[in-house]
């Protein structure tokens, strides 16, 4: 293979890799640090505030992304050269280290999609509703006036 066709199939490589870390690694990193922490954090303040699906859906998507961005990377590894290999790693390497300082509890926009994600396991029709509303005023108003602590949701500067 000529080199500057090298350096294009390796430029091509980079960003598979940042693409491939930005849709199975960031959704790995969401499930670990946000889901199942809130998970267990509002069942943990009241059984059933949230309904014992979400942990089954946070666990297949858990298996399905795990499955998905292994099948991609043993495919990667088996099928390319060293220096293709390096070029998708350091992509990944990359869009994980621009991910991993943004996925957490306290970005609002993080706690965001976590509330888009996860209001419809809430059983209380209220709360629901204000939680789709990303209105954490509310949220916590509710909270109080269900007698719960409202010490799950964070402070957002």
């Amino acid at each position: 293979m000529e080199t500057s066709m090298k350096i294009m199939v390796s430029g091509a490589l980079v960003l598979g890799g940042f693409l491939w870390s930005y849709l199975f690694i960031r959704q790995l990193l969401f499930n670990v640090r946000i889901g199942h922490p809130m998970i267990a954090k509002m069942n943990k303040l009241q059984p059933g505030m949230i309904a014992p699906g979400a942990t089954k859906y946070t666990v297949i998507s858990d298996i399905v992304n795990l499955v998905v961005a292994g099948v991609a990377l043993f495919l990667i590894i088996h099928f390319c050269p060293l220096y293709l290999i390096l070029s998708f790693a350091g992509g990944a390497l990359f869009a994980f280290i621009v991910l991993l300082f943004r996925i957490k509890p306290s970005n609002k926009q993080s706690f965001d999609l976590f509330s888009t994600a996860y209001y419809r396991f809430i059983p209380d029709d209220e709360l629901r509703t204000i939680v789709y509303n990303k209105d954490y005023g509310k949220v916590k108003a509710r909270l109080k006036k269900m007698g719960v602590k409202d010490t799950f949701i964070p402070q957002f500067k």
